[in-house]
């Protein structure tokens, strides 16, 4: 259905429902098939473009999908959709956003357990930390735990927090204030890059810009900030090299710029601009860029959606625009579809509110969109 003025898949839906009970098919299994025709990129959206450590995420694709039977269906279709895009398309990151959605969905949609309290799901997380840590001390992790905020423990996966503790606590005992992480994983394609720092607004413009640098394409950004003043980032880049040894060496090259960047050693900005300045490919494409500001998304943060034409340096762009108008990220997630970018980023004001005061939306949309023109 595709080629057709209205969207293809509102257009598909119709004419399975007409061409499904010619193939024999029961008037239920019509319907299911006209769901997925119409939703059979909704999975995919969410699962690359949005928080998947927020409830909220969670319960209201849920409430979309409404059925295991469904969730199976539309995991299976959404599959099979991205491989079929073209050879490089699919990777084990998407596919392990995608396995991240459909076990969060699970258990609300086939009435099983309960999800556990909050509290109850905060000291798990943390039992399950510290039951990996056999060479700490009960007093050393206790007071590593006070690090964190609850949301660190809730939205980190086990592996990364064991990985997490062993960094911080390295860089404590070498008292460095600043340090970074590398971690690689062949069947995700990705690599994930951690920095710690003194909290500052534009950390993650300045790790996007080295990224830019050093054309590293990011995938994904999580952000947080510890008890006592550091922010912890990570961002996970797309694989560049089959062998771990290439890879962590690229990855050392990438962390060492991060560091002369925030050490204050590099011009970081010269360089994006001269990176940025490369787009002769892209200018036989028009793509109108657009900004989506949403309250509804998110129980704590407002969902700013940024979609257009990609180009070298927009992330870092977009990123030192949202600092510049004294906003927190919360978390960041960046998908690609051809030339089209989507950004989405999770923020709150300075005091840690959503952002609902109409003048300061207005404003927020106008500077998102001048980053697109901004060379």
């Amino acid at each position: 259905a595709k080629g057709r003025p209205e969207d293809h898949s509102i257009a598909g839906a119709r004419i399975a429902r007409k061409l499904c009970p010619r193939f024999g098919f029961t008037k239920a299994e019509t319907e299911t098939v006209a769901w997925l025709i119409e939703n059979h990129l909704v999975m995919s959206m969410v699962a690359q473009s949005r928080d998947l450590a927020d409830p909220r995420t969670i319960a209201d694709f849920a409430a979309l999908v409404q059925s295991p039977e469904r969730l199976k269906l539309l995991l299976i279709l959404t599959v099979a959709d991205i491989r079929a895009v073209g050879p490089g398309v699919w990777n084990g990151w998407k596919g392990q956003l995608l396995r991240t959605l459909y076990y969060e969905t699970e258990p609300i949609i086939s009435g099983g357990h309960i999800k556990e309290e909050r509290p109850q799901r905060l000291a798990a997380a943390q039992k399950q930390t510290r039951d990996v840590l056999p060479d700490w001390s009960d007093r050393a992790f206790t007071s590593y735990a006070k690090r964190h905020y609850p949301a660190y423990w809730l939205k980190t996966e086990p592996e990364r927090r064991a990985r997490h503790a062993e960094f911080l606590r390295k860089a404590r005992e070498e008292k460095k204030p600043l340090a970074t992480d590398v971690s690689t994983d062949s069947f995700q394609a990705i690599t994930e890059i951690t920095v710690l720092a003194p909290d500052h607004p534009k950390l993650l413009s300045v790790i996007a810009g080295v990224c830019t640098a050093t054309n590293a394409n990011i995938v994904d950004a999580q952000v947080f900030t510890t008890t006592d003043g550091y922010a912890l980032d990570s961002i996970f880049i797309r694989r560049e090299f089959p062998e771990a040894a290439d890879e962590r060496r690229r990855a050392k090259r990438i962390t060492d710029m991060i560091e002369e960047a925030l050490s204050g050693k590099l011009g970081l900005a010269k360089i994006v601009r001269e990176k940025s300045g490369i787009k002769g490919r892209l200018k036989a494409f028009s793509m109108e860029p657009d900004v989506l500001i949403n309250n509804s998304l998110s129980d704590r943060f407002t969902v700013l959606e940024v979609s257009g034409l990609d180009r070298p340096g927009l992330l870092y762009g977009l990123t030192l625009t949202l600092s510049g108008l004294n906003l927190n990220i919360g978390s960041a997630h960046i998908a690609t579809f051809g030339e089209r970018v989507v950004d989405v980023f999770y923020v709150t004001d300075l005091t840690g509110q959503k952002i609902v005061n109409a003048n300061r939306q207005a404003s927020i949309r106008r500077h998102l969109l001048a980053a697109f023109s901004s060379d």
